[in-house]
């Protein structure tokens, strides 16, 4: 029993000594449970709208200032007509308009009826439907605590419609959101065993006495690589339209580009990874476990990032698979060109000569 005991303790102290594993038993369920329990949530906040406001009168303010005070909703602006509203959720401005009908409150003090009508951008259709539902749940209890007083009931007839996506198609979020995890995990993990499995295999040496550059060698390790993931995102792009009838409202050309730019920043996050990990494991490890919860959980995929705390929100920041879904989402489903993603397309290439350069710092440093 001594000798047991003394086993076990020997144990404890190989697992305490070892750094890695004390990161698994306790670091990694701590991130875990902090990111699920701040990005998991069904309410809504800080959502940007913007108001159409024909009257422009007492009643219209009262209920402009109870929908912004309610928290869950942010004012972006004030538009001049229902033809600025497209426009407006093209370049990403809003997720909702709230239309006041002309004498709004003339037509409900008067006639004790009056009209709103809401529009939502419904590329993300749970976020739309979530943001209709609170915008007229307030809109009730703005009549109902009115009414306390009314001898004859007064109302507010609210329609709404969904822009983009007027049948509320989930498929219209997960085809875009998976092609994001697909590209960016398959194409980060076969890249990044390149490197650690010519170490591990001690073909290294021969890659040292090469004439070719760090550079060349790593951009010979993407290339193949390159073609069969942008053959992946034509099979995806295929069966999306053709099986889940997801249109492509905007250009194919440049949605096409735009995915081989996203193909080749996860490729050279991979390198990046396997230039730093020491073996093929250790590598696939990091891209597996390291890239596909952030995708998931900070993309914009399946949860808002403006629901999420300000921490959360920088790091979605950094996070490629965010900027490339807000392109997805404005070529395929609201026919943007490129002069409205041409900034996330120059956050993309920023991050490619980011991974680049450090993966070429990383192979020379190991050259030596």
């Amino acid at each position: 029993m001594k000798r047991f005991i003394g086993f076990l303790i020997k144990e404890f102290y190989h697992i305490f000594r070892d750094r890695r594993t004390m990161l698994i038993l306790f670091g990694m369920p701590i991130v875990q449970v902090l990111l699920f329990g701040y990005v998991l949530t069904n309410e809504i906040k800080n959502v940007r709208i913007a108001i159409v406001d024909h009257s422009r009168d007492e009643v219209t303010n009262k209920l402009t200032n109870k929908i912004l005070s309610s928290g869950y909703f942010v004012l972006d602006s004030y538009l001049n007509s229902e033809k600025d509203i497209e426009k407006a959720f093209k370049r990403g401005q809003v997720n909702e308009v709230v239309i006041f009908e002309p004498d709004f409150s003339k037509k409900y003090n008067n006639d004790h009826l009056a009209n709103i009508h809401i529009v939502a951008d419904a590329t993300d259709p749970n976020l739309a439907n979530l943001i209709v539902n609170y915008t007229q749940g307030i809109v009730q209890e703005y009549v109902s605590a009115d009414n306390v007083l009314m001898q004859q009931p007064l109302k507010m007839n609210t329609s709404f419609r969904m822009f983009f996506n007027e049948g509320l198609k989930s498929v219209y979020m997960f085809v875009p959101g998976i092609m994001t995890m697909i590209l960016m995990l398959i194409s980060a993990m076969m890249t990044s065993i390149s490197i650690a499995r010519e170490k591990e295999l001690g073909t290294m040496e021969i890659l040292l006495v090469s004439p070719l550059r760090p550079l060349q060698i790593i951009m010979g390790k993407v290339a193949p690589y390159f073609i069969l993931s942008f053959i992946n995102s034509v099979v995806i792009l295929l069966l999306g339209v053709f099986v889940f009838d997801v249109p492509i409202q905007g250009n194919v050309v440049l949605l096409l580009a735009e995915c081989m730019l996203f193909i080749l920043l996860a490729l050279t996050l991979g390198i990046f990874i396997s230039t730093v990990a020491k073996s093929q494991q250790v590598a696939m490890m990091a891209s597996m476990f390291g890239l596909m919860l952030p995708t998931i959980l900070l993309s914009g995929f399946i949860y808002p990032i403006e629901n999420m705390p300000a921490v959360l929100q920088f790091i979605a920041n950094a996070m490629p698979p965010k900027w490339f879904n807000i392109i997805l989402k404005n070529v395929m489903l609201k026919g943007t060109g490129f002069s409205f993603v041409w900034k996330e397309t120059l956050v993309l290439v920023g991050m490619i000569v980011l991974f680049t350069g450090l993966s070429v710092k990383k192979f020379k440093v190991r050259l030596e």
